[in-house]
C-alpha cells in the first residue's frame, strides 16, 4: 500500500515537472528565432537539472525525451544540436533501458529491461510504412528500419561531399543523430548479449533493437550493409588525410568567409566520431551474428528471425570485387604518421602487410579491427593476390607512390604474410 502511494506521488511529481518544463517550449513551436533557440536551450538545461544534476533525479517523461530528440533532429544551430546530443547520451548512461542486475550472493546477473522507457526506435509490424511515417512525425520522429536506412543513405551522400562549403548544420546534425542511434543500439545489445552467453536464451537477443532493425522486411539488409561499408571507408580516408601534411593554401587551412567558423572547427571531430560510430555498428552486428550462429546450431531460431547473411561474408564479398575498397578498408589502419618528409601512400597488398611488420603497429590495427576479422581479411587478400597471374601483376597496379613497378617476389610476400600472422598470434596469447 505504501509503495503504491509512493508510486503515485512520484508519478504526480514527474507529471508536474513535465508540465512546467514543457511549458518553456510551448511558445516556440517551430520558430527559428534567437529567442526561440534560447527557450530550447533553457528547456535542455531544465531537463538536465531535473534528471542529471540531482542525485535523486528521475528519468524524464516520454514527452520530455521526445522533445529533446526532436530538438536534436530539427535543430538549426550547432549549439542546439550539440547540447541535445550530449543530454540524450547522458540520460541513456544515467537511465539505461537494458542492464544487468545482480540477483544474489553468487554474483549471477539477470537482464533487466525497462519496458516503458522511451526509445528512438519503433518496430511495429501491424502498421504500414505511411502510417509509421505520420506517427513518427507526431511522436518526435521515431525510427524504424526504413527510416534508419534513409539516414544511412543521407550519410553516404554527406561522406562524398568535398570541401567545407557543402557541409551544413543539417549534415553535421545527421552525423550526430547517427552516432546517438548507434549508442542506443549498443546500449541495448551489450547487456542482452552478455545475458545470452550465460543463459543461452535466444529470446533475449531476438527482442534486441538491433535484431529487430536488421530482420525487418522493410529494409534491404545487404544494401544497408554495403552503404555502411561505403561510409566507413570514406570517413576513414578522411581521418587519415587529417593526420597527413596540410597545404598552407588549402580550404581547410583558410576556410571561405561563407563558412561558419564553428562548423569548420566541428567538422573534423564530428566526422572522426562518426567513423568510430560506424565501426561500432559493424562490430555489434558481427557480435550478434556470432551469437545467432550459436542459436542456429541449437535450433533456437525460427522464421521470425529472418534469413540474414553474416556481415563478415558481405565484407569479404565486397572486397573480392572491389579492390579500391580493399585498400581503403585496410589502408587507414596501417598508415602511420611520420615526423619528417611526406607521408607515403601505399595502398598495395605489400603496403598493407608492412602495417603488420612489428608488434606495435599490429597492436594499433587490432585496436580498430578485431583480430579475428583481421585474420580473415589478410587471408582473403592473400588469396586474391595469388589469383593474379604473374604476367598480369604489373597491369593490376602493383605500383609504389612514384608509379614505379614494385619488384616484390612471391617469396617476400609469403614471408610478410607469415610475419603478420605471427605478430597477431603473439598479441592474442
Amino acid at each position: 500500500m505504501e509503495d503504491s502511494i509512493n508510486g503515485r506521488r512520484c508519478g504526480s511529481a514527474r507529471g508536474g515537472i513535465e508540465e512546467n518544463v514543457l511549458a518553456i517550449l510551448d511558445a516556440t513551436d517551430s520558430k527559428d528565432t534567437q529567442d526561440a533557440n534560447d527557450d530550447r536551450i533553457a528547456f535542455i538545461e531544465a531537463v538536465r537539472a531535473a534528471s542529471i544534476d540531482r542525485d535523486d533525479g528521475a528519468p524524464p517523461t516520454n514527452k520530455m525525451y521526445e522533445a529533446v530528440f526532436q530538438i536534436m533532429r530539427g535543430g538549426k544551430s550547432l549549439e542546439l544540436i550539440m547540447e541535445s546530443f550530449r543530454l540524450l547520451n547522458e540520460l541513456d548512461e544515467r537511465f539505461p533501458r537494458a542492464y544487468l542486475s545482480n540477483t544474489g550472493a553468487s554474483g549471477s546477473s539477470e537482464l533487466a529491461v525497462v519496458e516503458e522507457a522511451w526509445s528512438p526506435f519503433v518496430f511495429n509490424l501491424d502498421i504500414t510504412y505511411g502510417e509509421k511515417e505520420s506517427a513518427g512525425k507526431s511522436s518526435g520522429g521515431t525510427f524504424d528500419s526504413s527510416v534508419f536506412h534513409l539516414l544511412i543513405q543521407d550519410l553516404v551522400e554527406i561522406v562524398n561531399e568535398k570541401g567545407l562549403q557543402t557541409l551544413e548544420i543539417r549534415s553535421l546534425g545527421k552525423m550526430l543523430l547517427f552516432q546517438y542511434l548507434v549508442n542506443v543500439l549498443e546500449g541495448d545489445l551489450v547487456p542482452r548479449n552478455k545475458a545470452y552467453k550465460e543463459t543461452m536464451n535466444w529470446m533475449l537477443l531476438r527482442e534486441s533493437l538491433l535484431s529487430m532493425l536488421l530482420s525487418s522486411r522493410r529494409v534491404n539488409y545487404k544494401s544497408l550493409m554495403k552503404d555502411c561499408l561505403s561510409i566507413m571507408c570514406g570517413l576513414c580516408q578522411f581521418s587519415s588525410e587529417l593526420s597527413g601534411p596540410k597545404p598552407s593554401d588549402s580550404s581547410v587551412a583558410n576556410p571561405s568567409q561563407n563558412v561558419n567558423p564553428a562548423i569548420a572547427i566541428a567538422i573534423p571531430e564530428v566526422r572522426s566520431s562518426t567513423c568510430t560510430a560506424i565501426q561500432k555498428l559493424l562490430t555489434i552486428i558481427m557480435e550478434l551474428d556470432v551469437s545467432r550462429k550459436k542459436a542456429d546450431a541449437q535450433g533456437c531460431t525460427t522464421r521470425v528471425d529472418g534469413v540474414r547473411t553474416p556481415l563478415v561474408e558481405i565484407i569479404l564479398d565486397e572486397l573480392t570485387y572491389d579492390r579500391d575498397m580493399l585498400s581503403q578498408f585496410l589502408e587507414p589502419s596501417v598508415r602511420t604518421r611520420r615526423s619528417n618528409g611526406p607521408t607515403e601512400d601505399d595502398g598495395t597488398f605489400t603496403g598493407v602487410l608492412k602495417g603488420f611488420s612489428n608488434i606495435t603497429s599490429t597492436k594499433n590495427i587490432t585496436k580498430k579491427i578485431s583480430i579475428d576479422v583481421v585474420q580473415i581479411l589478410l587471408a582473403h587478400a592473400f588469396q586474391a593476390y595469388l589469383s593474379i597471374p604473374p604476367s598480369q601483376q604489373e597491369a593490376e597496379g602493383i605500383f609504389d607512390s612514384k608509379d614505379k613497378v614494385r619488384s616484390d617476389s612471391l617469396v617476400e610476400i609469403c614471408e610478410n604474410v607469415i610475419s603478420a600472422f605471427s605478430n597477431l598470434k603473439r598479441i592474442n596469447e
